[in-house]
C-alpha cells in the first residue's frame, strides 16, 4: 500500500479509493477532508486513472486552492502541472474566454469589480428616469445578484421571481444592465457562472468538448454552492458521472449569499446510485465538546446524518462551560479575566479566539482588551472603530462638539447623499481659505449668499440647521438621546434602512451597539477622547494576538480555547435569521452553533447574560434555546445558573501538559468578577399584584408570571420580562 494511502483511516479510505461513479463524501468538523481531497486527486494521477488536465478540482477560495496545489505537488513529488484547479469564478472566467462570442462578448472581455458594476448600474436606472434615492442602487444589485446566483437571466425572470422595486421595473432594469455590459464587452463576476451554464445549457457540442476533457470532478465544501454553481456541476458531470463531492450538511451556513443546502441534500437524487461515505472520526476535539456539537445538531431536521467521534488519542477533556451572566459588561469581564488566567498559565493567545454571532458584539470584548492590554485582532472584518458607518456616526459627533472639525465636517457634509457636487465642496474651501473660517461656517454662509441652488442648498440648509438644533438638546437631553436623534434626524439610519445589501442590517446593530457605548460615558467629549486613545494604542498590535470574530468568519478555523458569547433568545439565534427563515432559518443557526463548538480544540466557554443595554435602555434577556440542547452530562454551568459568589474554581487542563505548557498543577482564581450571586429559591411564586425589586431597574409591580419568567411594570423603566431569580420581594 503506497505511504499516501497507509496514513489515512478506513473511512478516508474509502473515500479516496472509490474513484468510479458519484460520490458524496459527508466530512464532518475536524474528520480530515482536505486530506481526503488532496489525497484522491493526487491518487487518480499515480494510478494513471487521468492525466492532470483530466480532472476538474473547485474549491470556494484561492487560499484552498493553493493548499491543495501545494498538497498534490508533495504527493506525487513533482510540480503538479496543467491542473484545471481553482475556484468556481476563475474556472468559469478561464471555459468563458474560450467561448466568449457565444454570449456576445469577445475573449479579451473585462471583468469588472463591485465599483464599476455600482456605476454601471448607476448609468443605467439614471437613464431609465429611476429615482436613485427612493430606489437605491445596492437594492437593486443585491436583486440581480440573487439572479443570477440561482442562474436566472432577464428573460427567464418570472412573476414569482421578480419584486417590486421601481414599480415593478426591476427585469427590465437587469435586461439593460446586461445589456450595457456586452455593449462595453465587460462582465462582472455573477457573469461568469452564468454565462457559462446558458453555454453549457444551449450548446450540446460544447457540453459535449468539456464532457471529453474531464474525466473526473472534485468539489470542496459542496454545502456552500448555490444554484448556478451546482447546475454548472451537473452539466459538466453527466458525461462520465464521475463527481466527488466532499461536505458537511451541518456546516451550510451561508444561505444569505445563495448557498442552498438542498444542493447536498438531494444528491442521491440528483446522482442515482451514488455512494456516500462519512467521515466521522474528529481528529480537533476532545469528547465532550464533540458530544455536545453532536447533541445540539441532531436537533435539527434536515440533515443526512452522522455522529462525530473522537480519533484523538487524549480525547478526555474539560465539559463544555456554560457561564450564565448578570449583564454585557460582566460577560465582557468574565472573559478577560479567564483570558489573563490562560496567559499566566503559558497559554498561547494566538490559541484563543471570541467568536460572536453579530459584529457588534465585537465592541465591548474590543474595549475590554485594550483595557487589559490584551494584543488582538479582528479577523474578516475590521475592528469596531473602523467600520465605515462607525467612522461616519463618529464624524458627525466630532462635528457636534466641535464645528471647527473640517475633516469630520467633509466626510458627513454628503453623507447620505444631499445633491453636493464637486462644484459645491470647492466653493465651500474656496470661502473657508479666503476668509480664515472652519469649512461649516463657509458652507453657512454659501447658503446664505445663495450661491446654491435646488436640491444642494435646501439639504445643506436642513444639516446646519440640524447640527444647531442638536447641540441646543444635547443641552436638556444629554448626549445619548442626541447622538440616536441626529443619527435618524440626519437620514443616516435611513440610508442604512434602505440600502438592501446583506450588510446593511449588521451595520444598523453596530449604530445602535455605537449608541450603547455612549452611554458608558458622562460627557460626549469624554467619550471622543476615548475612542482617540482607542484607536491609537492598538496601532499596528503584533505578535502572538488572540483572534476576536464572527461565527461566519471561523468556519474552517480551530483554537483550543474558545469564547461563545452571547446564546440568548434574539441574538443567538438570531431574530432577524427567523423572522426571514422561519424554520430553515432556525435551524441554520443551530448549524452555526454546531460550527462555533466544533472549532475548540480543548475547551469551549459558552456565555449568556440575563441583561444587555439597548439605546441606553436595559432589556432582560432569556437565554437561548440552544443551552437547552446542550446534554447535560458533558457541559458545567456556572455563574448565576447555581455557583455561589467567591467561589474557587480550577484552571482547566487545557493549559497544562502537551504542547510545552506547564505540568498540571492547579490554579485557583477567584470567581467573583464574573459571576452572579444565585438568590435562594422564593419561599413561594411570585404572584400578580407583588411589588418586587431588581438590581438594574429597581421597583416594580409584577403584572405577570408564566412558570420562572415574570412580567414587571417598574417605575422609572419600562415594563419588562424578567426571570424571577433576578427579583427580590419588595
Amino acid at each position: 500500500m503506497p505511504d499516501y494511502l497507509a496514513r489515512l483511516n478506513a473511512e478516508q479510505r474509502e473515500a479516496v479509493e472509490t474513484l468510479d461513479g458519484p460520490l458524496l463524501v459527508l466530512a464532518g468538523a475536524g474528520t480530515g477532508k482536505t486530506r481526503v481531497l488532496t489525497t484522491r486527486f493526487a491518487h487518480l494521477l499515480m494510478t494513471g486513472r487521468a492525466f492532470p488536465g483530466q480532472v476538474l478540482a473547485v474549491t470556494f477560495t484561492n487560499k484552498a486552492a493553493r493548499e491543495m496545489r501545494e498538497r498534490v505537488s508533495a504527493i506525487i513529488q513533482r510540480p503538479a502541472e496543467g491542473l484545471w484547479l481553482g475556484t468556481f469564478h476563475a474556472l468559469c472566467a478561464r471555459m468563458l474566454r474560450r467561448h466568449a462570442d457565444l454570449v456576445g462578448l469577445t475573449s479579451g472581455f473585462t471583468i469588472l469589480d463591485a465599483d464599476d458594476q455600482m456605476r454601471l448600474l448607476k448609468q443605467v436606472m439614471a437613464a431609465g428616469a429611476v429615482d436613485a434615492k427612493r430606489w437605491p442602487p445596492p437594492g437593486l444589485m443585491a436583486v440581480i445578484q440573487r439572479w443570477k446566483d440561482r442562474g436566472i437571466t432577464p428573460d427567464r425572470v418570472t412573476p414569482a421571481e421578480d419584486t417590486d422595486f421601481a414599480g415593478g421595473r426591476a427585469r427590465s432594469l437587469y435586461a439593460a444592465y446586461q445589456d450595457r455590459l456586452k455593449d462595453l464587452n465587460c462582465a462582472d463576476f455573477g457573469d461568469l457562472m452564468l454565462h457559462m451554464v446558458e453555454i453549457l445549457r444551449n450548446h450540446p457540442e460544447v457540453l459535449a468538448e468539456w464532457h471529453r476533457r474531464f474525466r473526473y470532478i472534485l468539489v470542496d465544501e459542496y454545502q456552500d454552492t448555490n444554484l448556478v454553481q451546482y447546475l454548472w456541476l451537473r452539466l459538466l458531470a453527466q458525461g462520465h458521472k464521475n463527481i466527488c463531492c466532499v461536505g458537511d450538511d451541518d456546516q451550510s451556513i451561508y444561505s444569505w449569499r445563495g448557498a442552498e443546502i438542498e444542493n447536498i441534500l438531494r444528491f442521491e437524487k440528483d446522482f442515482p446510485n451514488a455512494r456516500v461515505v462519512r467521515l466521522e472520526s474528529n481528529y480537533r476535539s476532545t469528547r465532550p465538546i464533540l458530544a455536545a456539537a453532536s447533541h445540539l445538531i441532531a436537533h435539527n431536521t434536515g440533515r443526512l446524518g452522522k455522529t462525530l467521534r473522537t480519533g484523538r488519542n487524549d480525547a478526555d477533556g474539560e465539559k463544555v462551560r456554560v457561564v450564565s451572566l448578570w449583564d454585557s459588561e460582566e460577560e465582557a469581564r468574565m472573559v478577560g479575566e479567564r483570558i489573563e488566567a490562560a496567559q499566566r498559565s503559558g497559554h498561547k493567545l494566538a490559541e484563543i479566539a471570541i467568536l460572536v454571532r453579530a459584529g457588534f458584539q465585537t465592541r465591548a470584548f474590543e474595549e475590554r482588551l485594550i483595557t487589559l492590554g490584551v494584543p488582538y485582532r479582528v479577523v474578516g472584518g475590521l475592528k469596531f472603530y473602523e467600520r465605515a458607518e462607525i467612522r461616519d456616526a463618529m464624524a458627525y459627533l466630532r462635528v457636534l462638539a466641535q464645528p471647527s472639525d473640517d475633516l469630520a465636517f467633509e466626510r458627513i457634509v454628503n453623507t447620505p447623499k444631499r445633491g453636493l457636487g464637486d462644484t459645491a465642496m470647492r466653493r465651500m474651501h474656496e470661502i473657508a481659505r479666503a476668509e480664515h473660517i472652519p469649512l461649516a461656517s463657509a458652507a453657512a454662509k454659501l447658503v446664505q449668499a445663495g450661491g446654491l441652488a435646488g436640491k444642494a442648498r435646501a439639504g445643506l440648509s436642513d444639516l446646519l440647521h440640524g447640527f444647531a438644533r442638536w447641540r441646543e438638546q444635547m443641552g436638556r437631553e444629554g448626549h445619548v438621546v442626541t447622538a440616536a436623534t441626529l443619527l435618524d434626524e440626519s437620514g443616516y439610519t435611513e440610508m442604512w434602512k434602505a440600502d438592501k445589501s446583506p450588510e446593511a442590517p449588521g451595520r444598523l446593530e453596530n449604530l445602535k451597539e455605537f449608541v450603547r457605548a455612549l452611554g458608558e460615558f458622562e460627557t460626549l467629549n469624554g467619550f471622543l477622547e476615548h475612542v482617540a486613545l482607542v484607536m491609537e494604542n492598538d496601532e499596528n498590535a503584533q505578535g502572538d494576538r488572540l483572534s476576536l470574530m464572527t461565527l461566519h468568519a471561523a468556519k474552517g478555523l480551530e483554537f483550543d480555547m474558545v469564547f461563545l458569547p452571547g446564546w440568548e433568545e434574539g441574538l443567538f439565534p438570531h431574530a432577524r435569521a427567523m423572522e426571514e427563515g422561519g424554520e430553515r432559518g432556525l435551524e441554520e443557526e443551530r448549524r452555526l452553533a454546531y460550527v462555533g463548538l466544533t472549532r475548540a480544540r480543548k475547551l469551549a466557554i459558552v456565555s449568556c447574560a440575563a441583561n444587555r443595554r439597548v439605546y441606553g435602555n436595559w432589556s432582560s434577556s432569556i437565554p437561548s434555546r440552544f443551552l437547552d440542547e446542550l446534554p447535560i452530562e458533558h457541559i458545567q454551568r456556572e455563574g448565576s445558573a447555581g455557583m455561589a459568589r467567591n467561589r474557587v474554581v480550577d484552571m482547566p487542563s487545557v493549559f497544562t501538559g502537551a504542547s510545552g505548557l506547564m505540568a498540571r498543577k492547579p490554579r485557583t482564581i477567584e470567581a467573583g468578577a464574573w459571576e452572579v450571586q444565585a438568590r435562594p429559591s422564593h419561599a413561594a411564586p411570585l404572584t400578580v399584584g407583588e411589588r418586587v425589586f431588581h438590581k438594574k431597574f429597581g421597583y416594580g409591580t409584577v403584572t405577570a408570571v408564566e412558570d420562572n419568567r415574570v412580567d414587571v411594570n417598574f417605575e422609572k423603566s419600562d415594563p419588562k420580562r424578567v426571570l424571577d431569580s433576578f427579583l427580590e420581594r419588595a
